[in-house]
């Protein structure tokens, strides 16, 4: 199986404390991985190395067989996109929608000028959004709409792996589920490979392939997801798993359903 992805002894010190600590990491193309553990233990830490963000004391981050340096160039950092929890992170308030969109396709040369309109018009839609909101600036949509909008940003040009931190924490559970339904429908119509932040299990099991788990700095297990749910390895893995009331059964495709017992 190809990866798409690859973290190699990844260490990053803050002072005298470890956010990172020997993060070794394999994503294969086209799967989710599900990214989990208690505030503070380095996870979303972790996806900024990945996306270029913070820079790691020591380690590797590989995308497919090539290496990310420091100084990534143009085309490395498009391919590792990032949503953030909170979307009006990405968004420039005093921009339109549209604005947003072209300055992403230009500057990357997705497309000519000619065609940045028509291009916005598509990657709305795959969000589930009418043309009139190219018109429109960030404050005038709902929380889950302002989440689409930054979706179909980091989709603009057309990356590889796709990052979602926490993507779905700030919204209420009928808007959560219509999002984490766009990821599972853009995951298959793009082919793509994605890293998924959460700490809630039910989303992890909802979007997951495989489900890795992290405790302060270090990852404590990684697993298929069915097996995570069912036969966890380690007894932290178990602890974060008894502490929801709720988990959904091995093998369903997301959801809550009846409590542990």
């Amino acid at each position: 199986m190809k990866l798409a992805l690859q973290v190699k002894n990844v260490q990053v010190h803050y002072g005298g404390f470890t956010a990172l600590d020997g993060i070794d990491l394999k994503v294969p193309k086209h799967t989710t991985l599900g990214l989990v553990g208690e505030s503070g233990s380095g996870k979303s830490t972790l996806a900024r190395v990945i996306a270029g963000l913070i820079v790691p004391d020591e380690g590797q981050i590989l995308l497919g067989t090539q290496e990310l340096r420091k100084k990534r160039s143009r085309e490395q950092r498009k391919s590792i996109q990032m949503i953030f929890q909170n979307p009006d992170s990405s968004l420039n308030p005093k921009h339109t929608i549209g604005q947003i969109l072209s300055e992403a396709l230009l500057f990357h040369h997705i497309v000519k000028r000619p065609e940045v309109r028509q291009r916005s018009k598509e990657l709305l839609a795959r969000v589930h959004l009418e043309e009139e909101a190219l018109n429109k600036y960030p404050h005038e949509f709902s929380g889950g709409q302002r989440q689409r909008i930054a979706i179909a940003r980091a989709l603009s040009v057309e990356p590889d792996v796709l990052i979602a931190d926490e993507p779905t924490s700030a919204l209420d559970v009928s808007v959560q589920r219509s999002v984490l339904e766009l990821f599972s429908s853009l995951k298959a119509e793009l082919n793509l490979t994605m890293l998924f932040i959460s700490h809630d299990l039910g989303v992890i099991h909802a979007v997951s392939d495989t489900v890795a788990v992290m405790r302060q700095g270090q990852l404590v297990e990684v697993s298929p997801r069915d097996r995570f749910f069912a036969r966890p390895e380690t007894a932290y893995s178990r602890e974060l798993l008894t502490a929801v009331p709720k988990m959904p059964k091995s093998g369903t495709s997301g959801g809550f359903n009846e409590p542990r017992t």
